[in-house]
């Protein structure tokens, strides 16, 4: 048997390692142009398959009856569900005017040193804009969750009841205890009771925090807490607005649409709310009268998109960035991030009589329905932004 070294000829064979290079060096650059032209093929083809399914989109936005899609699961290369934003019957803006708005005037406080807050857990099906049902799942039945309002310093002592179908929990963000015991699964057909000191103001989000909590969260199971420090600046009107995203595997027009997991994973929206409905502050404004201080307590539940908050045609005077009320407000600002998580305090005072709208100044965010209107002095109409 022979033993190579480099250079050396293999007389069985009569072919040198010169030879094998060379060869070698042919044979490796025509694999590569192999896999490119496989990957460019594949490209095409993902790329044609995409154009297919958004030109059957936009005939099925054409028509009173979108057709529904197939629903699909991630990883296995196929297509996520066609987007369903702007989908709406013909007689959207009656509906519109026919729902009845979330209430987003700040609750007051309980008095006394203990606030009872009592949560039920349900399966709801909810409307998310007009036309458009969604089977969520809910706290207090509806999503968002109800407000809930305490003083700084108060105990806070929270049942929590389930009657849904599946374990569930409660994640108060204003809390200080140990997770595994306060926050953990309520089984169906039983209930907690936990109690926290609110000894941090701000305003919180409370949220489902059983796994996936990410899927919890996009199912509905989110709400807003307030504590509010003793030393607030005044203000005539106090509003809390709860932001979040709905990621739906039909449009929703005929039965209920649930959640397309596909697309939450990839942060691709139908709608964005505030309190959970598309748009629906401008068929129904929130009201000031010139010169009063009004006040925005403004959750972003998530579960994945920041909320970019601004008052069109005024300045934030006071914006409390991260809901920070220990340290002194930022003043004049434009256009103040609300991350997913997070919450944000701002107070605007209009001289002015005027509609100005409130957004996400992610326009993408706007079209999806984040956007609302302030009526400052009774204004007749409305306006679109």
């Amino acid at each position: 048997m022979s033993t190579y070294s480099v250079g050396q000829t293999d007389r069985e064979t009569g072919i040198g390692w010169k030879a094998f290079a060379l060869f070698a060096g042919f044979l490796i650059p025509f694999v590569i142009a192999i896999g490119a032209w496989l990957a460019v093929s594949a490209h095409n083809a993902n790329t044609a398959a995409h154009q297919a399914a958004a030109s059957a989109k936009a005939a099925g936005a054409s028509s009173s009856t979108p057709s529904t899609p197939t629903s699909v699961a991630a990883g296995e290369g196929t297509l996520p569900t066609p987007s369903f934003a702007g989908i709406a019957p013909a007689n959207a803006d009656a509906l519109a005017m026919r729902h009845a708005a979330f209430p987003a005037a700040l609750p007051a406080a309980p008095a006394g040193p203990v606030a009872h807050v009592q949560l039920g857990i349900a399966d709801r099906v909810v409307s998310i804009a007009p036309g458009i049902r969604y089977r969520a799942w809910t706290f207090g039945d509806s999503a968002p969750g109800p407000v809930i309002h305490v003083r700084e310093g108060q105990r806070v002592a929270v049942t929590l009841t389930n009657k849904g179908m599946m374990a569930h929990s409660v994640d108060f963000h204003a809390a200080q205890v140990a997770p595994n015991v306060d926050f953990a699964d309520v089984a169906p057909g039983a209930s907690k009771t936990f109690s926290f000191v609110a000894s941090v103001p701000g305003v919180f989000m409370y949220h489902c925090g059983t796994a996936p909590a990410f899927e919890h969260i996009a199912n509905g199971m989110y709400g807003a807490i307030v504590v509010e420090p003793k030393n607030m600046p005044p203000a005539q009107h106090q509003y809390v607005l709860v932001s979040s995203e709905w990621y739906l595997n039909a449009p929703g027009t005929g039965a209920p649409a649930t959640l397309d997991v596909t697309k939450a994973e990839q942060m691709t929206p139908d709608w964005v709310t505030f309190n959970g409905y598309s748009a629906q502050y401008k068929m129904h404004p929130l009201t000031s009268m010139p010169g009063q201080t009004v006040r925005f307590w403004v959750v972003d539940a998530g579960p994945s998109l920041n909320t970019e908050f601004h008052v069109v045609g005024s300045i934030l005077r006071r914006a409390w960035l991260n809901a920070d009320l220990v340290d002194a407000p930022q003043h004049d600002i434009q256009t103040a991030v609300v991350p997913a998580g997070g919450g944000g305090v701002f107070d605007v005072t209009i001289p002015k009589r005027g509609i100005y709208p409130f957004v996400s100044h992610s326009f993408a965010s706007v079209m999806l329905g984040e956007v609302g209107l302030l009526n400052v002095g009774n204004v007749p109409g409305t306006m679109s932004h």
